[in-house]
């Protein structure tokens, strides 16, 4: 069928107490005539793990799924080498099976932990410090440990002095080059570690916190400050506190939303916090002062914020996936597809080999969308009669140099599709 590219003009209009802002945008209408895809690989299952606390590291060249499980009884964390049946390295996490997280702490578009196995730990964070690949994780006992992505060795733990279970961030919060690792707990303790497990910063916050810290590098060639962003209940609906580098409150802000979940971009203006309300709505805040630059009207049903490239974020919501300019709060573009089937949270990746970092998203129901920057469809895939709650990962799985993308269903299976 030849392509349908729809063009409609719609006007979000909200009343002068939600402040909610007014969009144009183009709606781009499912190409049927999309390039095919395959499955190319499928895992075993991860027993106990929803998928949504699984990532990728790359070690030596090679990409490794790490997921969250249970083996024998205990909690671990497994490492397989994507595209085959081979585990790399399996490490226990020590605690009582039963304990349950807090998990990723973003929060799917329902409300639920979007990234926890349910299994007393965090979902998984995978970095590099000091140039060395690691995963990073909590536990609900309240324990930071930060494992060698390499060979499975513990490169350090560290007591964060209160239950979390809450996935950690890593990045250069100091800005002297080096990468912290930053973890809170349900309490509203904040550490600060740097790439030894050493001290840097903490903080103790008023209210509980349920999502996941954002880290916000500086950049001096722009005068832009980092900072920590801890989200709390203390306030209506929630609280977002700014940190600085020595764990001191920079900025407080109060949201007008209610946030399911959140992340950090960058704009042609500064960067901003993108979060997602559960009345479908979309507001960012200023990093450097924490004022509100803009809230839109996306839906009526929550919107899970997923990854943004330099000015625009995406996000996905009931059978629809937006791209949002971050400067003025434009709709940019809105694909539909999978009727009114939760979408996960939109992940970026080049999956046809062009060199164009794109969105890639999939609902609930295991339908992959690819799309191109301007939203128009690459592929359409059903990965089959699988549940999943996360967004895509992707990895070299065919070792054809290109990326395929990875569907983590709710049993932890992987499976891979080239698209």
């Amino acid at each position: 069928m030849d392509r349908r590219v729809l063009f409609a003009t719609l006007i979000l209009l909200a009343g002068g107490a939600t402040g909610v802002g007014v969009a144009l945008f183009a709606f781009v209408g499912v190409d049927d005539a999309a390039t095919e895809a395959a499955v190319v690989w499928e895992s075993e299952p991860a027993a106990g793990d929803d998928g949504s606390g699984a990532v990728v590291a790359t070690v030596d060249g090679d990409p490794l799924l790490l997921r969250p499980a249970v083996e024998n009884g205990s909690r671990v964390v497994s490492a397989t080498v994507a595209g085959t049946d081979e585990t790399a390295w399996t490490v226990p996490i020590a605690g009582p099976d039963a304990e349950r997280g807090g998990g990723d702490g973003s929060g799917d578009a329902d409300g639920n932990d979007s990234d926890g196995s349910g299994l007393g730990v965090s979902g998984l964070t995978a970095a590099t410090l000091g140039g060395e690949p690691v995963v990073a994780l909590t536990t609900a006992r309240g324990e930071l440990v930060v494992i060698d992505a390499t060979d499975g060795s513990e490169r350090f733990a560290v007591d964060l002095g209160g239950p979390s279970g809450l996935r950690p961030a890593v990045g250069d919060l100091t800005g002297d080059g080096s990468r912290e690792v930053a973890a809170v707990t349900t309490d509203g303790g904040v550490r600060v570690v740097d790439g030894e497990g050493d001290a840097v910063a903490e903080a103790s916050l008023s209210g509980e916190v349920d999502r996941r810290p954002l880290l916000v590098e500086p950049d001096a060639e722009d005068d832009e400050l980092g900072g920590l962003a801890v989200l709390t209940t203390a306030g209506s609906p929630a609280t977002v506190h700014m940190l600085d580098e020595r764990g001191r409150t920079r900025w407080t802000a109060a949201p007008s939303v209610n946030p399911l979940s959140w992340n950090a971009a960058d704009s042609r203006d500064g960067p901003v916090l993108a979060l997602g309300g559960a009345n479908g709505n979309i507001e960012t805040l200023e990093t450097s002062d924490g004022s509100d630059r803009y809230e839109v009207k996306l839906q009526d049903r929550p919107v899970a914020v997923g990854d943004a490239d330099p000015g625009r974020v995406y996000v996905g919501g009931s059978g629809s996936v937006w791209a949002v300019d971050l400067l003025d709060g434009e709709v940019v573009w809105k694909q539909q597809y999978g009727a009114s089937t939760r979408i996960t949270e939109p992940r970026l990746g080049d999956v046809d080999g062009d060199g164009e970092i794109a969105p890639i998203v999939v609902n609930r129901d295991g339908e992959v969308l690819a799309m191109t920057q301007t939203g128009e469809v690459i592929t359409r895939f059903d990965a089959g009669e699988v549940v999943v709650y996360a967004g895509p990962l992707f990895a070299d799985v065919t070792g054809d140099g290109g990326d395929e993308v990875i569907v983590v269903a709710d049993d932890g299976t992987a499976i891979a599709v080239d698209v």
